[in-house]
This record gives structure tokens, sequence and C-alpha cells, in this order.
């Protein structure tokens, strides 16, 4: 028996990246998938490909910033396979251009960050909790981010955000818990996304690649997995949690890097 069988799953953003790593997954170990996104094409494309590889799914449009269509994924995930066991909140925005420091950001740009990367978080869950109690229970998970742990120079309303999803999956977990309903989140570093190797230069590839503790970089189905286990009832005793997938690049005082370099030089 696979380890989600049975189960029916909603995935926001799951065309691409992270969040089709856990719909492949998901649907590998015998969950029903619905795959929303504003890529409805590629939502639908990601779904023909589960489907052919034996699994079963459906792909499905979802604007994350309008509370009627995040309503509208969950009514169409439980009117088309009759209930709702699993949600992940998987969609995010960031904007390097306009999400800047304190002073200099765009405030419409704040806003809209915090509608799609936060508050869809809390209508998804809003709106499939009560599917869920009627089905005896069910795990949420939500996409955190390390930047909502670490500050940065830009991207002040992307970490703030993300900081906020971790603090509201401890609520979602406290408040429901006693209906059989999980929350936890997962907070990625670097993952080489498609968007991500597209968007990234080597240099700052190898930048990050220096302060990771491990020697490689993580990748989409290092998520995935990490998904899949938080969905599956191997952890139904995890609950509230933000597991931090990031290959050990917060972990130590950031300057040893710098030091064993200097170390190194010094022993000739």
């Amino acid at each position: 028996m696979g380890r989600v069988e049975d189960k029916v799953a909603l995935i926001t953003g799951g065309a691409s990246g992270i969040g089709l790593s856990a719909a492949t997954l998901m649907a590998k170990e015998g969950a029903k998938v619905v795959i929303a996104d504003f890529n409805v094409e590629g939502a639908k494309a990601a779904a023909e490909n589960i489907k052919t590889a034996g699994g079963e799914a459906t792909g499905i449009f979802l604007d994350a910033g309008d509370g009627k269509s995040i309503e509208e994924a969950v009514e169409s995930t439980v009117s088309h396979y009759g209930k709702i066991n699993i949600l992940f909140n998987n969609v995010g925005l960031t904007n390097l251009k306009k999400d800047l420091d304190v002073v200099n950001m765009d405030l419409d740009e704040w806003d809209r960050l915090m509608n799609v990367n936060l508050k869809s978080v809390l209508l998804g869950s809003r709106f499939a909790i009560p599917h869920m109690i009627k089905a005896g229970g069910g795990s949420i998970i939500n996409t955190a981010s390390m930047a909502g742990f670490a500050s940065d120079s830009i991207r002040t309303a992307y970490g703030t955000s993300k900081a906020g999803v971790v603090h509201l999956t401890k609520y979602i977990a406290t408040q429901y818990g006693k209906h059989s309903i999980r929350c936890n989140a997962v907070a990625p570093g670097l993952i080489l996304t498609p968007a991500a190797k597209n968007n990234m230069v080597p240099e700052v590839l190898d930048i990050f690649a220096k302060y990771n503790a491990l020697s490689y970089h993580g990748e989409p189905e290092d998520l995935g997995y990490t998904v899949l286990f938080l969905a599956s009832d191997e952890s139904k005793f995890i609950t509230g949690q933000t597991i931090e997938v990031e290959g050990g690049h917060y972990i130590a005082n950031p300057s040893i890097a710098d030091i064993e370099a200097f170390a190194k030089k010094a022993q000739g």
C-alpha cells in the first residue's frame, strides 16, 4: 500500500518546481492529486503526465491572490473526488526589483506579497478545514522559507510574509488538532527549481555553495519527499512544526567558511 493511499490532495502552485515534485510523489504513493496553478495549461500537462505514469490527477486554474478562486479550487477538489485529506499551500511570489529595503520598497508590492504568500495560506486552510473535519482529519502543509528566519538586504515583504506563514502554521495546528488536523510547514533554502536555474547566475550559486554545510544544492525532490512525509500518517504525531530543508546553510556561524579559508591560507 502507498504512503498516502486513497487520500485526496490539493496542491497549489503545483505545475512546476516543488509543487510538481510533491504532486508526482503523492500520486506515485497512491493519492488522488489536484494540481492548482495560475499556469493552468502547465497544471493540466502535469496531471496528464501523472496519469500516464499510472497515477490519478487533475489540473485546474488557481489565482492565489483571489479568495474566490481559492475557494473554488477547494470545492472543485471535493466535488471531483468527494473529499480532501491533504492541502499543500505552496504558492509564493517574490520580486527583486520592487521588494527592496524598508525605505525604498514598493508598498503596493508589500500588499501583493502579503496577499499571495500569506493570506492565500489562511484562505486555503479556511476553506479546506471544514471538509477535512467531515473526512475525519487531514494534513495541511505550508511552504514557508528560510527568509522567514533570516533577514536580507532586500525582499523585506517576502521574508515577513514567510515568517507569517511559520506562525500561522502553529495557530492552525493549535486550533484544529482536536479535529485530527495537523498543520506543518517546510522552509526551503536555495532549491534548484527551474525558476532558480533560470534566474541565478553561477557566481551566486557558488556563494551559496560556499556557505552550505553540504557539498551540493537542493533539488525540488528534497522538498517533495519532506512534504510527502508530512502528508502521510508516518508523521501523525508531528504538528505545528516548520522543517528547514536548506542544506545546513543557516546552522553555523556565518563566518566559518571565511575563517577556514583564512586558516588554510595561513598554513601555507
